[in-house]
């Protein structure tokens, strides 16, 4: 049985990440890399018109060719997303051998990770995976929690922040201030329903939990 996998939120902000590949879905990678602030550099020898003008706009540095193994050189994290699985795979043996994250897309045996489905909802994220299972079931399940969790979910989230960060501010570490932390994370979200398992009923407040000091 192979070992689970350990979820995880990467900071990428200012780390050097490359994308082999600008097609559709390596399109979509790299506007995810954009996103969390990585310094992206893609090898292609195409790329589409809205690549082509992200480039030209500087959001990432385009090198108009195939790829080759110097690529890899200062890189921490690589995308693997050509149509042509020989250079995928020899895109992941090299990133091995030099110890670089890789992720072959559509090949799981060629990757040291997955890209969760994910619902974004502000500063509120739920990645879902299925270790390469079933991606369709990811997606489905991403859906179904994008009904819950709407749009408004993300100021939710940012008006918790700035309360907790007030109850730190007030309170000396202490059985109450964990109570005042534990409370405000159960308080009440119009329009979001959460359903107990058990019995189908909706759970309107907290069994146990801990807000965990650090």
């Amino acid at each position: 049985m192979p070992a689970s996998l350990l979820p995880m939120f990467l900071k990428l902000e200012g780390r050097s990440c490359l994308v082999v590949g600008a097609g559709p879905i390596a399109a979509s990678k790299i506007s995810s890399l954009i996103e969390s602030g990585a310094r992206v550099t893609v090898v292609a020898p195409w790329a589409s018109d809205e690549l082509r003008r992200l480039a030209d706009e500087g959001k990432f540095r385009w090198l108009a060719r195939a790829y080759e193994d110097r690529d890899l050189d200062g890189v921490f994290l690589v995308i693997a997303a050509t149509s042509d699985g020989t250079v995928n795979r020899a895109v992941f043996l090299e990133s091995q051998r030099l110890g670089i994250l890789c992720n072959a897309v559509d090949d799981p045996p060629h990757c040291d990770f997955y890209f969760p489905a994910v619902v974004r909802r502000g500063d509120l994220q739920i990645a879902i995976s299925t270790a390469g299972q079933s991606p369709a079931l990811a997606q489905r399940l991403r859906r179904e929690l994008e009904e819950v969790f709407d749009e408004s979910a993300g100021d939710w989230v940012s008006d918790l922040g700035r309360r907790r960060r007030e109850i730190l501010a007030t309170y000396a570490a202490s059985e109450e201030r964990k109570q005042w932390l534990v409370e405000l994370a159960y308080s009440e979200r119009p329009g979001l329903k959460r359903a107990d398992a058990r019995s189908g009923e909706v759970e309107t407040g907290p069994v146990e939990a801990r807000e965990v000091e650090s």
